[in-house]
C-alpha cells in the first residue's frame, strides 16, 4: 500500500460495531473491514441485527480508524458495512476521502439504501463519492443469495470507478472464521448461519 501524506479527515466521531484488520470474505483480496453501528432500515431477516441499535456503540474518531487502516500491511482495500454506514454520512465521507487521498486502497461500501436513495440525498452521495463500488439495496429474505457480497439478488452493484466488477466478487468466500490473539472468534461473510445472527 502506498501511503501519501496530506490532509486528514475532519475530527468526526463514528459509531462502530467492530473492525477487522484482515478479511477475505468481505471483498476481493485481503481487506480491512469496518462495521458501523446503527441501522433504522429494519430489513426483515437481516443477518446482523446486533449492529442495529445505537446504544452500546463504540464512538471513535474517524482519524483513529484511518490510522488503524494505514498501520495494516498487505491489504488490498477496505470494506464498510454495518449496521447502515450511510446513516453516518459525515464519518463515511471523511473516511473514504482520506483513504482515497492517502492510499491506493480500494473502497467498497455495502448499504441498504437503494442507488436512487443515495443519489437523491446530497449527504449520502457525498459519503460514497470516493468509493470504488457501492452494493446498494434493502436485504430481501425472499431473494436470499448470499454470494458476491450480495445478501439478496435485488442488491445492485454500483461501480463508481473501474476498479471492481461483478466478476471480481464471484470468488469471494461465502464465510470465514477469524481467531483473534485473545481467542475471540469472528464469523463473517455472506453465508446464512443456522441458529441466529453472525
Amino acid at each position: 500500500m502506498a501511503v501519501v501524506h496530506g490532509p486528514v479527515a475532519a475530527d468526526v466521531r463514528w459509531r462502530l460495531h467492530a473492525t477487522l484488520p484482515r478479511s477475505e470474505a468481505n471483498g476481493p483480496g485481503t481487506r480491512f473491514v469496518v462495521w458501523s453501528q446503527g441501522c433504522s432500515l429494519g430489513c426483515a431477516g437481516c443477518f446482523n441485527p446486533r449492529t442495529h441499535p445505537l446504544d452500546g456503540a463504540e464512538a471513535r474518531q474517524v482519524t483513529d480508524v484511518i490510522d488503524e487502516v494505514l498501520g495494516t500491511e498487505g491489504i488490498e482495500g477496505v470494506t464498510l458495512t454495518g449496521g447502515e454506514p450511510l446513516e453516518q454520512p459525515d464519518a463515511i465521507g471523511s473516511f473514504c476521502g482520506a483513504i482515497r487521498r492517502r492510499t491506493d486502497l480500494g473502497i467498497i461500501v455495502l448499504t441498504g439504501f437503494t442507488r436512487a436513495e443515495v443519489e437523491n440525498d446530497a449527504r449520502r452521495a457525498a459519503a460514497v463519492a470516493h468509493a470504488d463500488l457501492v452494493i446498494a439495496g434493502r436485504y430481501n429474505a425472499r431473494l436470499r443469495l448470499g454470494a458476491g457480497l450480495r445478501g439478496s439478488s435485488n442488491k445492485e452493484y454500483w461501480a463508481l470507478t473501474g476498479r471492481y466488477a461483478a466478476a471480481d466478487l464471484a470468488d469471494v468466500p461465502e464465510a470465514e472464521f477469524v481467531i483473534g490473539a485473545d481467542g475471540s472468534i469472528t464469523m463473517t461473510g455472506m453465508h446464512g448461519w443456522e441458529g441466529g445472527p453472525r
